[in-house]
């Protein structure tokens, strides 16, 4: 049989495909890949001197797998045995290594197992040629169409050189032909031929890189055209577009150029490129990519990519797939178009990916209670208290209320993070806005902000000053506040702004937003809240950053002399409450204030009037008591706010207009505004109030000024039982007045300097 078979060689070569009659034999016939086998390069040293170790060449298909190991049967010394994976399975496996240890034994000669698409071996055929591959009774060379780092057996993979060769470059192509027109004996050398450039061009550019697909498509052209006249083969545009209409993409479904192409894709959207997205969609429509998968990734990108940047960007895509599904195609290649130049169009914004940082604090971090007032209150609110407190935010202004979410532990920590693109742009600030006045009222509830002159030391201070945020609404008023004196300031965007007591940093993230070409100073005197205000801004872009300065305000000149910036001074010095901590006579901070402003500078500020307060007797009903008494209790509370020794609460608002004047400020605009909020006052609060002895306070408690107004020790316990029965428990109106200031550093005498720092 293997006579007869040998006979006929020569006839099978002859009647062989122009693809397979054309392969290379040796090195120097070998066109392409230059990378590889050019000059000089370690495969082609390797096979030049019979060196090989076990190969795997991967690339697309016509790049010249099969040839090279050809070449290399050519060339080596080495028996060649040629398995297709396809084809064979473990039988021949044996039969092959059996083959090899004979000659080894015999002959003394090497072996060359040539796998063609080894890809295709499952991993118990791949491991069957592991140990001979190790003892080196095999030399392996292995040919895929797949990534080898995925398809194939990774022990075989780390004991094998690993080729790329990639799709053959045009003018490659082209020499290909002309070598196929050239061979007299395995091409078209005895014939006459004339191929036309413009139908070489074609059949090259439509070939895409594949060596088999020029000279298949050669091949029809030639044998399909009968000779003219002259006796001359004509090949020319029109054969050649007859011969090779549809350009031969690489396409599999399961493969890397599979993956590599939806991630083209999906990238091109990301970056909002509309060509390379209409690119490289088409090229997977071509393919026939399942227009459903590519529609899922397009939803996920929606969500992932674009987000609240865009949040239609979802109900177009998804709109499109339904339109897709009742339409099919080739029609529903519109709607396939449509949402993908809709998502690289929009704006974009990962912010969606705030949910992992979330994921990330639930596995790492202790499980966190869900606050009292945020629990079901249907089965244990009378039990346990579960949902009382909780505030229905419908029922407040602008249908939001400042109220605690989070666990208690996880107070303040950010997950979402608004883009600066489209639709989040817009809720960004709002966003912002409202965290960081939730922030300083979370902050501002663990410390004492304004002098209470009606409380004595504080019990549970943290617990009753944040429910009463809550009640009170206290962060929206915070933001009204801030937003009344940043319109007050009139910052420009180029001005250096100091913001003191900046520890909540309510000011300071407004400052940024309003001066961004400009700089921001934030002083703030807590250590500990400073440096959770400097946490917050290392999230930010270093030139981005405020300058956040631990410190007093008479240290600054200090401070900024530490840091090189001794000459810096500010056109706009804003503050909230910035007299309440500030020891008096007044005037020596505002001569601090004016020493770091700019002459045309302004020092803006808001600051709560203790006079002009809420009185407590103003939330009591008094009908049926007894006039005498309630003239006494109205009496004694006046006289807390005129008490000449306590500086701290007996001032009004032309006292603060004196103190500015004599640290060196003139006062331009002055405007008081009353502060209307809800209260909940709780039996702490009263406590306090009503809290005889002082030896734990510096400031004395309300029922000792009422005592020293002379309400006796009897009547005090019936203001108190009266004030326990009406108050405790119970929401109130509670009134306070604001005075915003804008001074400007008044004119020194002639002949001083302008320059406080001099």
């Amino acid at each position: 049989m293997k006579l007869f078979q040998q006979a006929r060689e020569p006839q099978i070569e002859q009647d062989a495909p122009l693809a397979y009659r054309m392969r290379p034999r040796t090195l120097d016939e070998f066109v392409g890949q230059e990378q590889i086998v050019g000059p000089g390069r370690l495969l082609r040293r390797a096979i030049q001197a019979d060196q090989l170790s076990s190969l795997i060449f991967y690339g697309p298909p016509g790049t010249g797998k099969t040839t090279l190991a050809m070449v290399i049967a050519n060339t080596t010394q080495s028996h060649f045995i040629t398995i297709n994976a396809v084809l064979a399975g473990v039988k021949e496996i044996r039969e092959a290594i059996a083959e090899a240890e004979e000659r080894r034994n015999l002959y003394n000669q090497r072996t060359t197992l040539f796998v063609d698409e080894v890809h295709r071996w499952n991993k118990a055929q791949q491991d069957a040629l592991l140990p001979h591959v190790e003892r080196g009774t095999i030399i392996l060379i292995g040919a895929t169409t797949e990534n080898p780092y995925f398809e194939v057996n990774r022990a075989l993979v780390s004991r094998s050189r690993i080729f790329q060769l990639k799709p053959l470059s045009n003018d490659d192509l082209r020499e290909i032909a002309r070598q196929a027109l050239r061979d007299p004996e395995r091409g078209y050398g005895g014939l006459n031929v004339e191929l036309s450039e413009e139908a070489l061009d074609h059949l090259v550019n439509v070939a895409n890189g594949d060596a088999r697909g020029v000279l298949n498509a050669l091949e029809l052209a030639v044998e399909t055209t009968p000779p003219n006249e002259e006796g001359v083969i004509v090949v020319d545009l029109a054969v050649a577009e007859e011969s090779i209409q549809r350009r031969a993409v690489l396409y599999d479904k399961d493969g890397d150029v599979h993956y590599d192409t939806i991630s083209a894709f999906i990238k091109s959207l990301r970056g909002s490129d509309p060509d390379a997205a209409l690119y490289w969609l088409a090229k997977m429509v071509y393919a026939g990519e399942d227009p459903r998968f590519i529609f899922r990734r397009m939803t996920i990108l929606a969500g992932e990519d674009v987000g609240l940047a865009d949040p239609n960007a979802i109900n177009v895509v998804v709109s499109c797939w339904e339109a897709f599904e009742r339409i099919g195609m080739p029609e529903g290649s519109f709607q396939l178009a449509e949402a993908a130049l809709y998502l690289a169009t929009c704006p974009k914004s990962n912010s969606t990916l705030a949910f992992f940082d979330a994921m990330k604090v639930v596995e790492e971090e202790r499980e966190a209670e869900v606050p009292t007032h945020l629990r079901d209150a249907n089965r244990d609110k009378e039990g346990f208290g579960h949902g009382k407190g909780y505030l229905y935010p419908h029922a407040f202004r602008d249908h939001w209320v400042a109220q605690q979410y989070l666990p208690g532990a996880l107070q303040g920590k950010l997950f979402y993070q608004p883009s600066d693109q489209g639709y989040e742009r817009a809720i960004g600030d709002q966003v912002a806005r409202r965290r960081e006045a939730q922030l300083a009222a979370m902050i501002e509830a663990g410390r004492e902000q304004e002098p209470e002159a009606l409380t004595t030391s504080p019990r549970n201070r943290q617990r009753d000053a944040w429910l009463q945020r809550a009640v009170s609404n206290a962060g929206r008023n915070l933001a009204h506040v801030r937003e009344r004196l940043f319109a007050l300031a009139e910052v420009q965007r180029h001005h250096l702004l100091l913001v003191l007591g900046a520890s909540t940093g309510l000011l300071t993230w407004e400052a940024l937003r309003q001066a961004p070409e400009g700089g921001v100073w934030a002083l703030a005197t807590d250590p500990e809240e400073g440096e959770l205000l400097r946490q917050q801004a290392d999230a930010l872009p270093a030139l981005e950053r405020p300058t956040v300065v631990l410190g007093a305000l008479d240290e600054l000149d200090y401070l900024l002399r530490l840091r090189g910036e001794e000459d810096v001074r500010f056109d706009r010095v804003l503050a909230r409450n910035p007299f309440s901590q500030a020891e008096p006579p007044w005037a020596q901070l505002a001569g601090q204030v004016r020493a770091v402003l700019l002459p045309e500078g302004r020092f803006c500020f808001a600051q709560i009037v203790p006079r002009r307060g809420q009185r407590l007797y103003a939330l009591v009903d008094w009908e049926d008591a007894d006039p005498d008494l309630v003239e006494r209790v109205q009496a004694a509370e006046e006289a807390i706010y005129h008490d000449s020794d306590d500086p701290l609460v007996n001032w009004d608002v032309a006292d603060l207009e004196s103190a500015l004047r004599a640290g060196g400020l003139e006062p331009q605009q002055v405007h008081v505004e009353r502060h209307e909020e809800q209260r909940q006052l709780t039996a702490d609060h009263l406590g306090r109030w009503f809290e005889v002895e002082q030896g734990r306070a510096a400031r004395p408690s309300y029922a000792a000024r009422l005592q020293a107004g002379g309400v006796t020790s009897a009547e005090l316990q019936e203001v108190a039982a009266r004030y326990r029965s009406q108050l405790q428990d119970v929401t109130v109106p509670w009134s306070s007045a604001i005075v915003y200031v804008v001074a400007a550093p008044a004119e020194r005498p002639d002949g001083e300097r302008d320059d406080a720092k001099s």
